[in-house]
């Protein structure tokens, strides 16, 4: 199972981290380690700084390589929530000296994957989304503000990588994001329903 990210997919999140807009999705990865088992996140020991970031999440459900845009619809079947932790102090560090990424994106426990949901039983193009840290809504995304579509993102990254049944896209996450403490309680909600509650350890 490969963990594919997009990050800067909504403009206003963008413009907070002071990132240009991009013109191509902007890709990361993370292993497959990198899921959380349970629902306590343990801060790792290397960072003072980590940050939420709330996600559409795709499951792909047929494989393919160099799928096109119109056809993109049939390789998933099924969407949920995820949240993609980033040790946003070493970021910046590792950003500062153009090195990738990885360090503070695909450690232990950072990618956080909830149950997933029929994608029929959405409006994919504007499908509401929230986060909610100790009962303060602090991310209210909706799909329709992506820069790039579900659709987008898969025929893009398939040129690249051969997907399989069972990847898992993260597809990126707007304004809002925001460092954890310990004992914060962070609830995600898909549609006004509850999908996700995790407790910082």
């Amino acid at each position: 199972m490969k963990i594919i990210c997009i990050g800067r997919n909504y403009s206003e999140h963008a413009k907070e981290l002071g990132n240009e807009i991009p013109e191509k999705p902007v890709i990361f990865m993370k292993p497959d380690t990198a899921v959380l088992k349970g629902n306590d996140f343990y801060i790792p020991e290397f960072s003072n700084d980590v940050h939420y970031e709330l996600e559409v999440v795709v499951k792909i459900s047929k494989g393919g390589k160099y799928i096109q845009k119109e056809t993109a619809h049939k390789h998933y079947e099924e969407i949920g929530l995820g949240i993609d932790f980033t040790a946003r102090d070493l970021q910046s560090e590792l950003k500062s000296k153009g090195l990738p990424w990885e360090l503070a994106k695909g450690f232990d426990g950072s990618a956080v994957v909830g149950n997933f949901f029929k994608k029929e039983n959405y409006n994919l193009e504007s499908m509401n989304f929230s986060l909610l840290k100790n009962k303060d809504k602090l991310q209210d995304g909706n799909t329709k503000d992506m820069i790039f579509t579900i659709e987008d993102i898969i025929a893009f990254v398939s040129q690249y990588f051969t997907l399989r049944v069972g990847d898992l896209i993260f597809t990126g996450t707007p304004k809002g994001v925001g460092k954890v403490e310990e004992n914060d309680i962070l609830e995600a909600y898909l549609e006004n329903e509850k999908v996700l509650d995790i407790r910082i350890l």
